[in-house]
């Protein structure tokens, strides 16, 4: 038999919750957020997971949901500029002849 880590009472060895005053018995794992630079290359390359990452992760992993977003950001910052570059040049090719 064990003892509750609240409230002492004797339990069973495999109680997930005390019966006497409803604790959790065993430790939750931690969780790992190292923000990971894999994350923001990833959210670069396609912007809409790295969206859908950071809004997953913001409240559990803040570290790796930033690396995500700013790696969407960096990503969607990037296509707009091409998309400029290429109209701008389409725009001066038709001009030129």
């Amino acid at each position: 038999m064990a003892y509750c880590k609240n409230c002492g009472k004797e339990i069973d060895d495999k109680a997930v919750v005390c019966p006497a005053c409803g604790v959790p018995q065993q430790d939750k794992p931690a969780v790992v957020d190292s923000g990971n630079i894999g994350w923001a290359v990833l959210g670069c390359c396609i912007p809409l997971v790295g969206l859908i990452l950071f809004l997953v992760w913001k409240d559990q992993k803040p570290n790796t949901a930033k690396k995500a977003g700013i790696g969407a950001l960096v990503g969607v910052i990037c296509i707009v500029i091409y998309y400029v570059v290429v109209v701008a040049a389409g725009v001066g090719m038709a001009m030129m002849g």
